[in-house]
């Protein structure tokens, strides 16, 4: 038989110093650790000063009350959102009706040109991508005259449309007026599709550019036909470009006040124009600040349901 005593522990190791040759690496590795936080300081203090101090200020504001010679309170009157809302809803609706137009206008005219320079360019591909950013070189507003020009009545593009009945087509729909096109809901949506079409075609080419040409021959190898390769192959791979290049043009198309200003009316107000005017001239801040803050949210709502709908994530 075997005896089984109970025998102390054996003591534990002590623990020995580590040499200053380990130690430095550590610190530099610990060091390494910091280098891009430290590098996304600059950016997250930018954020913070230029867009969420205002957010919370312009939120601040839409809860107050007075007028510019009393001074404005905060006084938590929210009634001012509906207020707004129930005032100005024309000109939120016209807005969407707007940039949506001009989203589609963008996309159906964008993608062949995106198409072209990523695939059938050659060596003129880029001399078409500096001919598309060319408009950037000017002022958006000289851009914006510009079409004052282009659209007078009496003027050429008038008198071709003229002959081509086309206005009586448009005049029927209800974005012309008879024969003018200037202060038009047309001419509206030719402003804002003309200035927001770059930001359309760059990402379409960005997107257009990555697939990999052996998809196309391999869809080729196994008879399909053209159209077919299209819409099998090509359009389902570059919808991160037709989702960000949407969304690039309809959000700053739905806020944007210039283009309704210059080329419209005041039945072509849109809701950028009403936040203007109210900010500006008659200088109620809190029906303003109101207003941006639905506009804001509205476009959150309707960019959040569009891009789980459109059943991608990957953006360029």
């Amino acid at each position: 038989m075997t005896t089984v005593t109970d025998a102390p522990p054996p003591p534990a190791p002590e623990a020995k110093p580590v040499p200053e040759a380990d130690a430095a690496p550590r610190k530099t590795r610990r060091r390494g650790r910091l280098v891009p936080y430290w590098l996304l300081l600059p950016g997250i203090l930018w954020l913070v000063v230029f867009f969420a101090l205002p957010l919370v200020y312009q939120a601040s504001t839409s809860v107050q009350t007075g007028s510019l010679e009393e001074g404005f309170k905060v006084t938590w009157h929210f009634a001012t959102y509906w207020d707004a809302l129930s005032d100005y809803w024309p000109q939120f609706l016209r807005s969407v009706m707007y940039a949506g137009a001009a989203t589609i206008l963008c996309l159906l005219l964008g993608y062949p040109l995106a198409y072209l320079i990523a695939f059938r360019a050659g060596r003129w591909r880029n001399l078409i991508l500096v001919l598309v950013i060319a408009p950037f070189f000017t002022s958006f507003l000289i851009r914006t005259l510009a079409w004052k020009t282009i659209l007078a009545d009496g003027g050429p593009v008038v008198g071709a449309l003229n002959s081509l009945h086309v206005l009586d087509v448009t005049s029927w729909l209800g974005v012309t007026d008879g024969d003018r096109v200037l202060a038009t809901p047309l001419a509206v949506i030719c402003g804002l599709t003309y200035n927001f079409l770059p930001f359309m075609i760059l990402p379409l080419y960005t997107s257009l550019e990555r697939i990999d040409g052996r998809l196309h021959e391999a869809a080729g190898d196994l008879y399909a036909k053209p159209s077919t390769t299209f819409r099998k192959v090509t359009f389902p791979l570059s919808m991160p470009g037709v989702v960000s290049g949407t969304l690039l043009t309809f959000i700053p198309a739905a806020g944007d006040y210039v283009n309704a200003d210059l080329l419209g009316s005041t039945d072509t107000r849109m809701v950028g124009n009403v936040i203007q005017t109210q900010f500006l001239r008659i200088l109620d801040y809190p029906t303003a600040a109101a207003l941006s803050f639905i506009l804001m949210a509205a476009i959150l709502f309707m960019v959040t349901f569009y891009i789980r709908k459109s059943g991608t994530e990957d953006l360029v």
